[in-house]
């Protein structure tokens, strides 16, 4: 029997979870076999594919397994103005956001804080978690889904993290000079699913590099918010200007540097997990 106003209620649910629904299919942090391990790699903004959503439009990157990680996800998220991601939900993985250019209002388990661009947002396994846009443009932001052996199966779950679900205001991170420009530190310690997660924030001077070429045994994504930098993987040379994406495999030589004419400022995530390879002992 079909009650008085069934229709439209039914309208309006599909309505609020179509969002939802959009993300959950595009962002699946089980692994699957048929999915090759990413390599060291480039992923230029003006090469990702703009898709439109209900609430503005997505750019996917990657969605694979790495050399430590069960599943590496990554996309961009474009909101428009009044409007959310999705309704507040929980998944396994962990998550982090990192606001490339809006205003956002973050839900995290019921408190709201808000975050402008530069600013980094973490959740951890299974808090209740969104965000809304409350500026008058549109917000565009990284999103990034970090799934280990572990997070599928809650026997292994670390009891006692040390990072905490949280927003990381971009106008209250410490600012310390460098030799070639200057740094933030965001966040740096162990979560439910990750033997340690530790992110900051490189600006560097014009014609500047940050270190020499090396390699570590973590995997490492670099997030390009300001400038256009330079990345030598394996002595192969690519460049990436704002919105891009570097992705550095665990032990790969790779080294970065500014090619632009003004300063250049990207965000670096480093990502230890119960895979990830002892360090080679230093040369005596």
């Amino acid at each position: 029997m079909n009650l008085p106003g069934q229709p439209l209620l039914t309208a309006l649910v599909l309505g609020a979870l179509l969002p939802t629904l959009a993300y959950m299919a595009q962002t699946d942090t089980k692994p699957k076999a048929a999915r090759e391990k990413i390599v060291s790699t480039v992923f230029r903004w003006e090469d990702l594919v703009v898709k439109p959503t209900p609430v503005g439009e997505r750019r996917d990157v990657a969605n694979h397994p790495t050399s430590t990680l069960a599943v590496f996800e990554c996309h961009i998220t474009t909101l428009n103005p009044g409007r959310e991601s999705h309704p507040p939900h929980r998944h396994p993985q962990e998550e982090l956001i990192i606001v490339k250019e809006g205003l956002l209002d973050v839900h995290i388990n019921g408190q709201v804080q808000r975050a402008g661009p530069g600013s980094t947002l973490f959740y951890a396994s299974n808090d209740a978690h969104n965000v809304r846009n409350v500026g008058d443009t549109r917000a565009t932001y990284w999103v990034i889904n970090l799934a280990t052996a572990a997070t599928h199966t809650p026997a292994d779950h670390n009891p006692s993290p040390t990072l905490h679900s949280r927003v990381y205001d971009w106008e209250k991170l410490t600012v310390k000079p460098s030799k070639v420009g200057e740094g933030r530190a965001v966040l740096n310690g162990s979560t439910v699913t990750l033997k340690n997660l530790e992110t900051h924030i490189t600006t560097v001077n014009a014609g500047e590099a940050p270190h020499g070429a090396h390699r570590h045994p973590d995997d490492e994504v670099v997030l390009v918010k300001e400038g256009l930098m330079e990345a030598t993987i394996n002595g192969q040379s690519q460049r990436g200007g704002p919105g891009s994406v570097f992705f550095f495999s665990s032990n790969d030589l790779h080294g970065m540097r500014n090619v632009g004419d003004t300063r250049a400022t990207y965000h670096v995530i480093r990502i230890v997990t119960a895979a990830t390879p002892k360090a080679a002992p230093a040369a005596k």
